[in-house]
């Protein structure tokens, strides 16, 4: 059992320390938001800069890559960030399809020019 707990305890620790609190303001935040209308100003503009911090962290993740990611071309990852986005409006909004389809060709991208 000790073994076991000595395993284990950076998840316990990432759980109480990470996820939790987190958690808690997530749950505030739906409470709050309940009575809003979808039309007001304020859920526009939350939705907005929601969207524009979305698509910060995906140009920074592509452009300027760590890691394993980084080992793939920057033509791979926009071209499949591209083909991503252009499946998600042809598929009527389908952010599973536009997710799906950018995974896949950053995957055989990365099989085939990876350095």
């Amino acid at each position: 059992m000790n073994t076991l707990l000595m395993e284990l305890w950076p998840y316990f620790l990432m759980v109480l320390v990470g996820y939790l609190p987190n958690e808690v303001w997530r749950v505030f935040g739906l409470v709050l938001a309940r009575g809003l209308n979808e039309d007001s100003q304020v859920v526009v503009w939350s939705r907005a800069v929601a969207t524009a911090i979305l698509a910060g962290v995906i140009a920074k993740l592509v452009l300027f890559s760590t890691g394993a990611l980084a080992t793939i071309p920057l033509s791979v990852r926009v071209i499949a960030a591209v083909l991503g986005f252009v499946v998600f409006l042809g598929a009527r909004r389908s952010v599973f399809a536009g997710v799906l389809a950018g995974e896949i060709a950053l995957l055989a991208g990365g099989f085939l020019f990876a350095h």
